[in-house]
Order: C-alpha cells, then sequence, then structure tokens
C-alpha cells in the first residue's frame, strides 16, 4: 500500500494491488468508524518514451466449455488478447489472455455470473504496454434520486419497470444518490419519494396487492467496481452507497454537455 499526497487537506490517493486491496482498507476504516468517499479505482499509468503506457496483465481461465464464447466476448469488450486455450478431459477448457488491469475493475462479478459460479481465474502482473483505448465494461446507467426524502412504497411501485433497485421503501435518500441500475446506458432522474395523492373518492376497481422485487445489496467491493466515471462510494460505519460526484442535477447537465462538445470538436 501507498499513500500519495495530492496536495489537498481532505483527499489522498491510495494505490494497492487490486480494488480488493483497496476495499480490505476502507472496509476497516470503516469498522473503526470513518466516513469517507472512495473514487472509482484507477490504474497507474506511465509516460515511456513520450507515449501513455498503462499495466497489463497475464490472466489464466479455467471453465467448463459451454461458457468459453461468452467469456472470450467478456474479454474482448475489456482489450483482452486469447494468446493460447487448451482443451482439457471432463469438458473443461483453459484459456490465457494479455488483457490490461483496467478491463479487471469489475470483472470478477460478470465472471462468476457467466460461469454459473464454476470458472477459476487468475492473473499475475505481465508488464507495461502501451494504452490501450477506451474501455466500456459496464453498459448500463444509473437511476438517480433527484431529491430528498424518504422512499415510498408507492412511487417503488412505479419505477418498477425502470430497472433494479438498490434501495427500498422506508429508506432516506438525497439528490444525486444512485438508487439503481437504469438498463440503458444513459442515466435517468427518478423521484423515489413520490406519494399516493388521497382524495375523498373511493376507488371503483379492487385493491390489488403488489410485491416489490428484492432490492440489490451491493457489499463494498461491489459498489467500488460498480460506479461510473461520474460516481463515487459513500461509505459510513452503518451504510455504503453509490452517488454521483455533483449532486445537483443542473450541473451534472453541463458536464455531460461540455463533455460531448469536447468530443464532437476532437
Amino acid at each position: 500500500m501507498k499513500v500519495v499526497d495530492i496536495g489537498r487537506p481532505d483527499a489522498w490517493e491510495v494505490q494497492g494491488r487490486g480494488e480488493l486491496a483497496l476495499a480490505i482498507l476502507v472496509e476497516q476504516m470503516r469498522r473503526e468508524g470513518f466516513e469517507l468517499t472512495v473514487g472509482k479505482p484507477q490504474v497507474v499509468t506511465r509516460q515511456i518514451d513520450g507515449k501513455l503506457h498503462e499495466p497489463f496483465e497475464a490472466m489464466t481461465i479455467d471453465c467448463p466449455e459451454e461458457f468459453v464464447g461468452a467469456i472470450t466476448q467478456l474479454m474482448a469488450a475489456r482489450k483482452g488478447r486469447m494468446e493460447e486455450m487448451t482443451n482439457h478431459a471432463a469438458g473443461w477448457v483453459r484459456m490465457d489472455f494479455i488483457v490490461p488491469s483496467r478491463g479487471l475493475i469489475g470483472f470478477r462479478t460478470d465472471f462468476l455470473t457467466l460461469t454459473r459460479g464454476t470458472g477459476i481465474a487468475n492473473a499475475v502482473f505481465e508488464g507495461y504496454r502501451p494504452w490501450a483505448g477506451e474501455i466500456r465494461a459496464r453498459h448500463t446507467g444509473s437511476l438517480v434520486s433527484d431529491r430528498s426524502g424518504t422512499i415510498t412504497p408507492f412511487a417503488m411501485i412505479q419505477l418498477a419497470d425502470r430497472g433494479q433497485f438498490f434501495v427500498e421503501p422506508g429508506e432516506d435518500t438525497y439528490e444525486g444518490m444512485v438508487v439503481g441500475i437504469n438498463p440503458r446506458a444513459e442515466d435517468l432522474d427518478v423521484n423515489v419519494t413520490r406519494e399516493k395523492k388521497l382524495t375523498n373518492m373511493r376507488s371503483s376497481t379492487a385493491d390489488v396487492m403488489e410485491t416489490l422485487a428484492r432490492p440489490i445489496e451491493l457489499d463494498l467491493e461491489q459498489a467500488m467496481e460498480f460506479c461510473a466515471a461520474d460516481e463515487c462510494v459513500e461509505v459510513t460505519p452503518e451504510i455504503v452507497r453509490v452517488r454521483k460526484v455533483d449532486l445537483d442535477a443542473n450541473t451534472r447537465a453541463r458536464n455531460r454537455s461540455r463533455a460531448k462538445a469536447a468530443a464532437n470538436n476532437s
């Protein structure tokens, strides 16, 4: 572990071997009573001969052969290049990849889901190579609370088809807090505090029992893996949750417009 002073009295850069090592440190601090905000994990880059280089890892994957296609696609999306594939007895396959360390952030959860917990993956540091380009490992957006308040059952029922949620009725929320996963690639601001309007007129329809799906429970490591570039993890002794770096929706919209304009001009 290495702690780097970045010139701010309220922030430090912590360097470690992978997100698991960083998650262990943050979890220990949380249990000791600290409250902190953790940014999305990033790799340590270097300038070599005037060009940007990043760390790469040699990864070995053992899995049932039925998952070869899915794993190959998963690694390709993370800029992984297959070096060798060997068929073993009993329907198992070993694959060797060279992949940027960036591509392995959040890899473990996707890998275990794809292989239904049967796959085995090991990685060792291979060296620094030229920057591999943009890696978009996450193809979903975030459901973001657009106001502060208490989450209501009525709002959750109305938003049930919008995606999967991290929260449930009765919990407190605030503007800019990430409350769920949007299946589409963009973020969506939602009102999870909306209450049903009451009238003195009795409904002509019978009462219907609605059942809400159980929320997704993110541990610290999963929350760090889930974070997008404009998000961070809020850690307290009581709770771990994901939020936007800029809580104000108008500020986020302006930043997106600037980023889009810069991309179009480049």
